[in-house]
């Protein structure tokens, strides 16, 4: 690209990334706080550590996946690299890296809010008003969210920043619901009972579905609905056929730029991608949901990696928490 360094790509892209990361686990957190049946209950905690694909970290440093620890490890402890603090940490160096082409008000707010992250201690952890913390936590992201779609130049900055945003919504659906679906599948004898309606609350509150779900299926509730909904349904912003979608626009978008006319950009992997979010929700179901969003997790990781070649000058890697760090080339 001749008008924007490689760098400057990347740390678009991986400023998004973080921060989409960091409203997804502290609704996933808060979620699983209010619904867990007590507070040592493995089958309530150890989804989540699963979900990150965290257990081995977690038990090198703890005994037991209570609320108290994985609540920590996930909000504080700088040991974890998943950790809330450590992704606004590195969300607020991408945009140390961008600060002269982000508006003053995105980084005004990144650094009140990594300002008021990095001086919390296990204190500021009680259970009791944790729900308000995560409030806190997930109205800053959203807070940046809103700066960033309101002052952003519609530059390749902001398409990399889009880009990195629906990237890393879709991977976290896609895994949230692969976790939570078979860990919420109810004994027979649960079927249609508060403690079944209950769980699949759950998993529509944690994907910020609740409400958009109740307004299609105003009484039903089922394994297939439910997951359905938040994968297929093309009006529900984290859904991943709504994801994908806009993945599409973007790489159109880029198209429409002169500079990149005799860029070779990665259309194969996002129409692979849109073929999966196109099937209905009962033949995955059939087939395998397990199955399907294996398949979606690697054409992400695969398209990841495209835009890491051709933009970045090395590949990026989903899930890696440090990859902001690894050094881009001069230019794409």
């Amino acid at each position: 690209m001749s008008s924007l360094l490689a760098r400057f790509a990347e740390n678009s892209f991986w400023m998004a990334r973080y921060l989409e990361r960091v409203e997804n686990l502290a609704r996933i957190l808060d979620v699983n706080e209010t619904f867990a049946r007590d507070s040592h209950g493995a089958q309530d905690w150890l989804p989540i550590l699963r979900l990150h694909s965290d257990e081995e970290r977690f038990f090198d440093l703890h005994n037991e996946a209570d609320a108290e620890s994985v609540v920590h490890f996930y909000v504080l402890d700088r040991r974890n690299p998943n950790a809330i603090v450590n992704a606004i940490f590195l969300a607020r160096e991408n945009a140390r890296t961008l600060r002269h082409l982000l508006s003053l008000e995105i980084w005004l707010q990144l650094n009140i809010m990594w300002n008021w992250i990095s001086g919390l201690d296990n204190r500021d952890l009680n259970l009791a008003d944790f729900s308000r913390l995560c409030a806190r936590i997930k109205e800053g992201c959203q807070l940046h969210s809103g700066l960033a779609e309101h002052t952003m130049y519609r530059d390749q900055v902001w398409l990399f920043y889009q880009l990195g945003c629906f990237i890393e919504r879709c991977d976290q659906t896609t895994r949230l619901v692969d976790i939570k679906y078979h860990a919420l599948l109810p004994r027979l004898q649960d079927v249609g009972t508060p403690i079944d309606v209950s769980q699949w609350n759950v998993l529509l509150r944690s994907a910020a579905a609740y409400h958009g779900y109740r307004r299609v299926f105003p009484r039903q509730m089922t394994p297939t609905t439910v997951s359905g909904f938040i994968l297929f349904d093309p009006y529900l912003p984290r859904s991943v056929a709504f994801c994908v979608r806009e993945m599409r626009r973007i790489i159109g978008d880029f198209q429409s730029h002169a500079e990149l006319r005799h860029v070779v950009l990665p259309t194969d992997t996002v129409s692979r991608l849109e073929e999966l979010a196109s099937r209905q929700p009962w033949q995955v179901i059939a087939g395998g949901l397990h199955e399907f969003l294996d398949q979606v997790q690697i054409e992400l990781i695969a398209l990841t990696r495209q835009i890491g070649l051709t933009f970045f000058g090395h590949p990026a890697e989903v899930g890696e928490p440090l990859a902001v760090l690894v050094p881009g080339g001069t230019a794409a």
